[in-house]
């Protein structure tokens, strides 16, 4: 039986599972990536609630396993070398589960790097800019009378998604016919845009129709709407 109790976040939210991968996390874009990623490939977890609301996120527990306060964060009980391994940051999580699992990341060499690049591409480029379009779309920002901030991230969405577009023209996923780590995580970020978000008249989502099929198809996958609840809110 793996022991966890050298991790201080078991004291707040305790693992009944210990053998299993511990997952802390919260259903937003970000969240869901390894959630999704878990369900796709089978590996037993155990997911915690990490609430904004109650600011679970600014918890001693929680930053001793993530100082930078943001979800999703794991503990592997059978990480490199049959040790605990704890990881944050959600494009890490993607990298490491893929690589763990063989699964979802391509074995060629090229085929991996390109992969990579569009998973970097999301983390670096989509990830943050569509959440600054729902800053000021949908949030706080959309009080300010100066629509200046607004209009310059929605200006980067529109360039974002036609980038995808062009990169989805002729071909089923961001990779072609094999369905990656790329896809999980850029999907769950354009379907908040456009959904949580409701900005997709703002950034004349119609204009991308490529995106919307993919989309579409991301969405209809069964571990792709069971990781979309998970963990599931109080």
């Amino acid at each position: 039986m793996a022991d966890l109790s050298d991790f201080p976040i078991t004291r707040k939210w305790p693992a009944r599972h210990p053998e299993r991968l511990q997952l802390y996390s919260l259903p937003t874009p970000n969240g869901v990536k390894a959630a999704i990623l878990l369900e796709e490939t089978g590996l037993p977890y155990e997911p915690h609630l990490v609430s904004f609301d109650t600011n679970d996120q600014f918890t001693p527990e929680f930053l001793s396993l993530n100082p930078n306060n943001k979800i999703p964060a794991i503990i592997d009980p059978q990480g490199p070398g049959g040790q605990p391994l704890a990881l944050f940051e959600s494009g890490a999580i993607l990298w490491y589960l893929a690589e763990k699992t063989g699964r979802f990341l391509p074995q060629d060499a090229a085929a991996r790097y390109e992969t990579l690049q569009w998973l970097m591409w999301q983390v670096g480029g989509v990830g943050p800019m569509f959440g600054q379009v729902g800053f000021f779309y949908k949030f706080a920002g959309k009080d300010y009378e100066d629509k200046r901030p607004r209009d310059r991230y929605v200006a980067e969405s529109k360039r974002l998604l036609g980038v995808l577009e062009q990169r989805l023209t002729g071909r089923r996923w961001v990779m072609g016919e094999d369905y990656t780590i790329a896809d999980i995580a850029i999907f769950p970020w354009v379907r908040n845009l456009v959904g949580y978000y409701a900005a997709g008249d703002l950034v004349e989502f119609s204009r991308f129709p490529q995106v919307q099929r993919a989309l579409a198809a991301f969405v209809e996958r069964p571990a792709v709407q069971r990781g979309l609840a998970i963990p599931a809110r109080d």
